[in-house]
């Protein structure tokens, strides 16, 4: 039986820098929808051969596409960073899961007060030299990650899944926080 850990968070809050801690020091593979498909398009793949025009145009890949490449990449252990986004993709997902006979371990929620993820973001924009992250738009990333997102903590919350984590102090403490609330 397979084990699986969703982490959700806004941008930020650094979530993919956790997740991939806890993929490394515990054995679990990282699926990042992002990284996948990019990879599936640089490599020439069917896949990657169907998805290109739609991420070309900018749209979203649509949902089966996504479940596709998850059902593709699903390992033993594994931690997703970035998905699921919506409710039909986590109904999906819990489907997935279900047959595959891998168990939920968590929804890892890092939460961060807004005006931390702003200091944040603008320092990592200044830091890598990002001229499009400015306050403005940064705000806009953080109100359609609010829209977006909050269907999905309600959903897990539901189903007992989710697991809120202060995602404030060093990463460290975050990361011990993080352990903690999976049991793991």
């Amino acid at each position: 039986m397979g084990e699986a850990v969703i982490f959700l968070g806004p941008p930020g809050a650094g979530k993919g820098t956790q997740a991939a801690r806890l993929a490394e020091e515990l054995s679990f593979k990282k699926l990042s929808t992002g990284d996948i498909l990019r990879d599936h398009v640089a490599r020439g793949t069917p896949l990657g051969l169907q998805v290109k025009p739609i991420m070309d145009r900018g749209d979203l890949v649509p949902d089966d596409l996504i479940l596709a490449l998850i059902r593709e990449e699903l390992s033993d252990r594994v931690i997703f960073d970035g998905f699921p986004r919506t409710i039909p993709q986590a109904e999906a997902l819990d489907c997935l899961l279900e047959e595959t006979g891998t168990r939920l371990l968590g929804v890892v929620l890092v939460e961060v007060p807004e005006e931390e993820l702003l200091r944040r973001m603008l320092k990592r924009a200044e830091l890598e030299g990002r001229s499009d992250d400015n306050e403005e738009t940064i705000r806009r990333r953080l109100q359609v990650y609010r829209e977006k997102t909050e269907p999905l903590i309600q959903y897990y919350e539901k189903t007992g899944a989710l697991r809120r984590v202060d995602g404030l102090g060093t990463p460290d403490e975050v990361y011990a926080r993080i352990r903690a609330a999976l049991g793991i």
